[in-house]
């Protein structure tokens, strides 16, 4: 199921995704101290790149990082900042090393597939990102 407005919650620091997907039940997920969802049961994080130096640092560094050593296994980052729009593609986690071992990035209007997990081969491509832009 896909969630918005919910704290993905590892080792004690919380984030909070554009969209994420996890198991319906989100209370069995829940985080000891009840303020979000624990980071092993979400399966895929959606990141929509904000406006402003900081908030663009925050989606292409540091949530990258945080959810891959988090071990999330799919991080979709759409990013409208970048050249002419661009959608990245981030699967296989290295927690130790706080990076992905495969990383996807295509133009906007370029369709690229999600790989694994509930959401296995959902496209994301110009019905979602708009025209590839000149």
């Amino acid at each position: 199921m896909c969630y918005q407005d919910t704290n993905i919650i590892h080792q004690r620091k919380g984030w909070v995704p554009d969209a994420f997907v996890a198991p319906e039940d989100l209370e069995s997920c829940a985080d000891e101290d009840h303020l979000g969802v624990l980071a092993k049961a979400v399966h895929l994080v959606v990141e929509v790149v904000s406006p402003g130096d900081r908030n663009q640092d925050r989606d292409r560094v540091r949530k990258r990082r945080e959810y891959a050593r988090a071990g999330i296994p799919v991080y979709v980052l759409v990013d409208d900042y970048d050249g002419q729009g661009a959608v990245t593609l981030f699967t296989r986690p290295r927690p130790d090393k706080a990076d992905w071992e495969d990383i996807h990035r295509v133009p906007y209007g370029t369709e690229v597939t999600v790989p694994e997990g509930p959401a296995k081969g959902f496209v994301i491509g110009e019905a979602i990102t708009g025209a590839r832009r000149v």
